[in-house]
């Protein structure tokens, strides 16, 4: 019998990649504010203070330097969002390479 094919869990990663859809922006945290909130530059070169909702509160530890996806709120979009995903490194990685970021750095 053939063995069956198992992917490695850097493809099961990549695999779960949340794309940014309208509306939503890619950003790199600055720094921690305290509570709940962030400091993220944007990739649409914006500085925004997001905060991380209260279902993702306990569920995703975000740091300094993660690269997060943001829902700009509807009342001072320019400043203002909301925390939907934190991206892995690996994750970071493949966005980088596939375009998906442009104005940002990513370590």
């Amino acid at each position: 019998m053939a063995k069956k094919y198992e992917p490695t869990p850097e493809e099961l990663e990549l695999s779960k990649i949340r794309l940014p859809r309208q509306n939503e922006v890619l950003g790199v945290v600055e720094q921690m504010l305290g509570g709940d909130k962030l400091k993220v530059n944007c990739d649409d070169d914006n500085a925004r203070i997001v905060r991380i909702p209260g279902k993702l509160r306990k569920r995703i530890w975000i740091k300094a330097g993660d690269l997060i996806l943001i829902e700009p709120w509807k009342i001072q979009s320019n400043k203002r969002g909301d925390v939907i995903f934190r991206y892995t490194s690996t994750q970071a990685n493949w966005l980088k390479r596939k375009g998906y970021i442009k104005n940002i750095s990513v370590e």
